[in-house]
């Protein structure tokens, strides 16, 4: 079975898991910050373009944007603070240009919305870096779960069937 390497975030982490055939999972990151790291595992594997890799993201979907960006905020600032930050996991969103955190809902940096919003983030995230994993964050235990549940199938009936072919 594949291995996975969760939060790979460097480039020695990068470069480590292409040498052994590792699949990196790179946590939320900006744009600029992941594709060069897509651009990275290519170059020390020799494989195609997002072949070995995925990204994690965030998954909230609801009736409305406002209700899914709600649900959000509530689970993602108690796990961001509390899980990701005292990591430093946080200074790989910053533009290494500017130094400026990106429009995370607009970048496809959270798929978190009504089912076409997210299809759009899912779209924008594939368009920028092929990754052929996604690893969906839903915030399990934080969430009810008759609201997860619907969640995770509207992700797989829904948004899915709508991605499955887009491509860089």
């Amino acid at each position: 079975p594949p291995i996975f390497q969760p939060f790979a975030s460097s480039e020695k982490s990068i470069r480590w898991c292409a040498k052994e055939g590792v699949t990196a999972i790179l946590p939320l990151l900006h744009p600029k910050n992941e594709r060069h790291l897509f651009r990275i595992y290519q170059e020390a594997s020799g494989r195609p373009l997002g072949e070995g890799m995925g990204c994690l993201r965030d998954v909230i979907i609801a009736d409305t944007d406002e209700e899914a960006k709600a649900i959000w905020r509530d689970a993602a600032e108690f796990v961001g603070n509390t899980w990701f930050e005292p990591f430093g996991f946080f200074k790989g969103m910053l533009d290494p240009d500017t130094g400026e955190l990106p429009d995370v809902f607009g970048e496809g940096l959270v798929f978190v919305g009504t089912v076409d919003t997210v299809t759009r983030q899912f779209e924008k995230l594939l368009k920028r870096v092929p990754a052929n994993w996604i690893f969906a964050w839903l915030y399990n235990g934080l969430i009810p779960s008759a609201k997860l549940m619907k969640m995770i199938e509207l992700f797989y009936t829904k948004v899915l069937p709508r991605v499955s072919e887009v491509r860089v």
